[in-house]
């Protein structure tokens, strides 16, 4: 993670975070902490590496999502080169794997 993000401030929201237990918290918590557009942007990104990682197209993720082809390509380099936070979590959680298979052909 880029230094810059590891912040004190950043650290305590973790920290909350990780005291949810159950969706109906994870919805009360983030629907308090984010404005509808933050939440269903993060959501959209979060969608858009499933289908990545399925090896759907740009244009078959854009139809599905609604992300611009910048959105995808943002999600895509952090896939190929960020902290493998993505394979981390998609690793963890049978839900994803409809998606990611999704996309592929």
């Amino acid at each position: 993670m880029n230094k810059k993000v590891r912040t004190d401030a950043v650290r305590h929201l973790f920290e909350a975070i990780l005291t949810l237990e159950t969706e109906e918290e994870c919805f009360s918590f983030f629907e308090d902490l984010c404005t509808v557009n933050e939440l269903l942007s993060l959501s959209q990104r979060f969608e858009v590496a499933a289908m990545l990682r399925g090896h759907s197209t740009y244009l078959r993720i854009a139809e599905k999502t609604g992300a611009s082809t910048a959105t995808i390509s943002r999600v895509n380099r952090s896939l190929k080169y960020g902290d493998d936070g993505y394979r981390l979590v998609f690793s963890r959680m049978a839900s994803m794997q409809d998606i990611i298979a999704d996309g592929e052909d």
